[in-house]
């Protein structure tokens, strides 16, 4: 099994009357690094923890973390402020998508200095000529897009289960009408989270509904079993400004690096082919249906051709970027 590490990388987000934020980072090292090398940093969606893209069953099947570092990847996944390791401020609804792009945006830049001049993983040795590329599901996605918006920081991104549709269907007309104009929304998008969740940190009650969000019928058992180990409460903000229509649709509009987009050909993100249209800067975007999926892509039988396609696109995008 492939060995990792957890490191603590403290960030200048200050939210009143708390102590100094920091972002918990797991680190995947592969037993032989492929060239060019690439580090993926990997952002978990809403209600997830980092556990989300390495999960335990009786085989490795399941693990993107595992399954890309057997395939020569650095990975790196960061929990987002409020989740797992990282810091948990008292207020979940000071945690604007603002305050953790900005955080996840240092963390990634301090990871990846660390890898470069070798600190990191001596075993790898400097790393001076590594790419890396933004891998977010869900939640998650929208948070690499917004990250790569404002920072640049990856050679390209990919966006798993996401779509700047949001999930109309679960907010307000008035929301709706709000979302018409993206400076109106998120001047009220904490009010509106508070409207809709109440408490701090909500959590998604196990229910039928709930549990398909993550798997469904066609879900393998062994990984329904293990995402419950990666289940936590949510960031309500984010979680809500995710479901407002057009949420990062600006931000989405800035991406000019390449774009994977996978969805599940039972996701929820509305119709798959209209998702590529939001990256209207991009020259390069590839849309990756995983037959049989739904919303949580490695728990179903087709993970390992999205493993796999991952894989051959992330190299096929660096080299590329090599060959400018």
């Amino acid at each position: 099994m492939a060995a990792s590490l957890m490191r603590t990388l403290p960030v200048s987000v200050q939210l009143p009357d708390e102590a100094p934020l920091h972002i918990a980072a797991q680190v995947w090292a592969p037993a032989q690094l492929a060239a060019p090398p690439v580090v993926l940093v990997c952002l978990p969606g809403g209600g997830m923890n980092r556990r989300y893209y390495d999960l335990q069953a009786d085989d490795d099947s399941f693990s993107f973390a595992r399954q890309m570092t057997a395939r020569g990847f650095v990975v790196v996944v960061l929990e987002h402020l409020g989740v797992g390791d990282s810091s948990r401020p008292a207020d979940s609804y000071a945690l604007t998508a603002d305050r953790i792009t900005q955080a996840n945006s240092e963390a990634t830049a301090a990871v990846l200095a660390q890898l470069r001049d070798g600190s990191l993983l001596p075993q790898l040795g400097p790393l001076p000529s590594l790419r890396s590329i933004g891998v977010g599901h869900s939640m998650g996605a929208m948070f690499t897009i917004t990250q790569q918006a404002a920072r640049q920081q990856h050679a390209a991104i990919v966006v798993l289960g996401f779509s700047t549709r949001g999930l109309p269907e679960y907010v307000s007309p008035k929301v709706i009408e709000l979302a018409r104009e993206p400076a109106l929304i998120r001047a009220q998008v904490v009010d509106r989270a508070r409207k809709m969740f109440v408490a701090d940190y909500p959590e998604i009650k196990p229910s039928p509904a709930a549990n398909s969000i993550f798997g469904g019928s066609k879900a393998d058992p062994r990984g329904v079993e293990a995402i419950k180990a990666a289940r936590v409460p949510l960031l309500p903000v984010p979680a809500f400004f995710s479901m407002v229509p057009n949420n990062v649709g600006p931000e989405a509009a800035q991406v000019t690096v390449p774009v994977f987009i996978g969805v599940g050909d039972k996701d929820m993100v509305g119709p798959p082919h209209a998702v590529p249209a939001a990256f209207t800067a991009s020259q390069d975007v590839t849309l990756y249906v995983q037959p049989g999926a739904g919303h949580s892509h490695f728990l179903f039988a087709s993970r390992s051709q999205l493993f796999q396609r991952l894989a051959d696109w992330s190299r096929t995008v660096v080299a590329r970027l090599d060959e400018v």
